[in-house]
């Protein structure tokens, strides 16, 4: 089984908590090959260079290389080049497992919460693009921890053998 891990790279933070996730998996699962960008220097050594296609032709070739995404979903945004491969998992059928850590989802039965939402500048949850949001959970799940998430990829697993 190929995985493709969509992440953002460009953050030494981003670069250590992918390859944490990613060892975790291959050390439960060495049976799956998981494809990390951050791992691909041709691409993504940002102290050489590779231009717009060459990083689209690489990356859109190991998206369609996979038989599961893993995409994180934190962060301001979701990540512009992970939506991307996320549209492009979608379109080819591509199931993909997000991961959704953002503490801000959190509280949701809190009334106090609730109701600063009808007050201007006052939303006290994190947003997510639903459309990004709706092409995952139309073939695939959103897990809000790591726990979760290693969870899923078993039980996803496991109905694919």
């Amino acid at each position: 089984m190929n995985i493709y891990f969509a992440a953002p790279l460009f953050a030494k933070s981003d670069l250590l908590y992918n390859a944490e996730i990613v060892n975790q998996i291959r050390a439960t699962y060495p049976q799956v090959t998981i494809y990390l960008p951050q791992e691909n220097a041709a691409i993504n050594d940002k102290s050489a260079y590779a231009d717009s296609t060459m990083i689209a032709q690489a990356d859109t070739e190991k998206v369609l290389e996979s038989d599961l995404m893993i995409a994180l979903l934190d962060g301001l945004t979701i990540d512009p080049g992970v939506a991307s491969e996320i549209g492009v998992a979608y379109a080819k059928g591509i199931p993909v497992l997000g991961l959704y850590t953002d503490s801000r989802q959190q509280g949701a039965e809190n009334q106090q919460k609730l109701s600063a939402l009808k007050t201007v500048a006052e939303n006290q949850f994190h947003y997510l693009n639903l459309y990004t949001v709706g092409l995952i959970k139309l073939n695939g799940e959103i897990y809000s921890s790591e726990s979760a998430l290693l969870a899923g990829l078993a039980n996803y697993l496991s109905e694919e053998n």
